[in-house]
This record gives structure tokens, sequence and C-alpha cells, in this order.
């Protein structure tokens, strides 16, 4: 399964170990990490699914792939800015939210929109998103979810 990961460009050493360890677990549960390719969050996850073997998908704003952190292994360019926030949100199978800012809840909210499960950690407190205490409490929630 795909999962998109979400969540701050610019985030404290918590969020970062949180978001490391959610990559390692999907990567090691066979999932495939899609995000918005830049740092914080995205880095952070795409560094721990690296570190477990794993695949990430990085589709970025700008119209360069160069951009994507070095952790991407596949760099989408789209030049959309923050429209590529539903793109991000539409090519996974479930939603993992940690942290985050007005982006994020753009994600959110597309996340909802396309009915998607998402698991939020440490982020907006939104109706129809699963707050999780733990990365491996928000990947058994998508996993269960997608079954």
């Amino acid at each position: 399964m795909r999962v998109s990961v979400i969540g701050g460009s610019r985030i404290g050493p918590s969020d970062e170990a949180t978001a490391v360890e959610v990559g390692k677990l999907l990567a090691q549960r066979g999932h495939t990490v899609v995000c918005g390719g830049l740092g914080g969050v995205m880095e952070s996850v795409c560094r721990g699914a690296k570190e477990a073997g794993g695949t990430t998908i990085g589709i970025l704003p700008s119209e360069w792939r160069a951009d994507a952190n070095e952790y991407v292994d596949v760099a989408i360019a789209t030049g959309l800015g923050h429209a590529r926030n539903g793109l991000v949100v539409m090519n996974g199978d479930a939603v993992v939210a940690i942290d985050g800012g007005g982006g994020t809840l753009t994600e959110v909210g597309y996340s909802l929109v396309f009915d998607k499960p998402i698991a939020g950690i440490g982020t907006h407190d939104v109706e129809g998103v699963e707050a999780c205490a733990t990365p491996e409490e928000a990947v058994e929630f998508v996993e269960s979810a997608r079954e």
C-alpha cells in the first residue's frame, strides 16, 4: 500500500523522531511512502523509510526534481506550488499527519474529501482524523482502515 505522510516543513526534534519512526514502520511493513518531497516531516519520514529499505515518492511543488530531499527515490516535479497538496493525498491509499500548519491542514481537508483514512499524531484536531499517540498506533490504524 502507498501511505501519504503529511506534516510540518519545519519541525522540532520530537516530531522529527516521530516521522523517522513512522517511515521505518511503513517500510518494514512493505508500504511505500508518499510525501511532498521537501524538508521537515517529509524529509524525516523519507529518511526513516530509506533506513529500513523502503521506497519513497516525493511530489514537489516546484518544477525541479532536484529540489527533492536526498531520501526521495522518485521525485515528481509539478510546478503547482501548494496546489500539489491534493496530489500528495491522492497518491496514497491512506494518510498519516504529523504536526503541521496551514499546508498540512489543506492536505487533511483533501484526505477527508477523497475519503482517505487519516491518522494524526500531534496534528490538527479535525473530525474524521483518528488521533494517535504513537507511530505504531498510526500505522496500525491506516493498515486496518484499508483492509
